[in-house]
């Protein structure tokens, strides 16, 4: 996938500004797909360079002006043609994995403060992603919202990022307590 393929996702929703975009991104798509505002704004430029998003300029009074995007038709159809082809396998490229392989090698003070950084921060996330589902179902429950709910694709990727930073809180916790645990057993010896 490219940052192409989830801007154009990102603005199904309506029309946005680069910074609303920005915005949609902290909220609903960095939970699958990080970028950094600025490559919002060169993409956006890209895309409508290409014709898959078409921009208008909005006077402001009291502000400068901004730039709105939408999708074009053009859009829609590469979406439909990415939304078709075979999707890759995803797979784990993350430092803090190399650092965990390497611990007891090298120390492990520095990996268990980190895995219990990694740890919080993915609470803190978690804590997020719930917010953000009750925000998109409402107080509909949620077999109710995912079978009759009229857009149900943001909280499908919320609900994956929501499993995903779960999963990695408990698994960064484990391990630190693994590597504290064997700190421990090493020092009795």
């Amino acid at each position: 996938m490219a940052l192409r393929h989830a801007v154009l996702a990102a603005l199904l929703d309506g029309e946005y500004s680069g910074y609303q975009l920005a915005k949609a991104f902290d909220v609903g798509v960095a939970n699958f797909w990080h970028a950094l505002p600025q490559q919002l704004y060169a993409e956006l430029t890209k895309l409508e360079k290409e014709g898959l998003v078409e921009g208008r300029q909005v006077v402001q009074e009291t502000r400068p002006n901004k730039r709105m995007f939408r999708v074009t038709d053009a859009g829609r159809t590469e979406l439909e043609e990415f939304a078709a082809a075979v999707s890759k396998p995803s797979f784990i490229r993350d430092d803090l994995l190399v650092k965990v392989q390497v611990a007891d090698r090298i120390g492990t003070a520095a990996v268990i403060e980190q895995l219990r950084e990694r740890a919080s921060a993915a609470k803190a996330k978690i804590e997020l992603l719930g917010s953000l589902l009750h925000q998109l179902r409402g107080d509909t429950d949620e077999d109710d919202f995912l079978l009759r709910g009229e857009r149900i694709g943001p909280y499908l990727t919320c609900l994956r990022g929501l499993a995903f930073e779960q999963e990695h809180r408990d698994w960064c916790l484990r391990i630190a307590t693994v590597l504290e645990e064997r700190q421990s057993a090493r020092a009795e010896r």
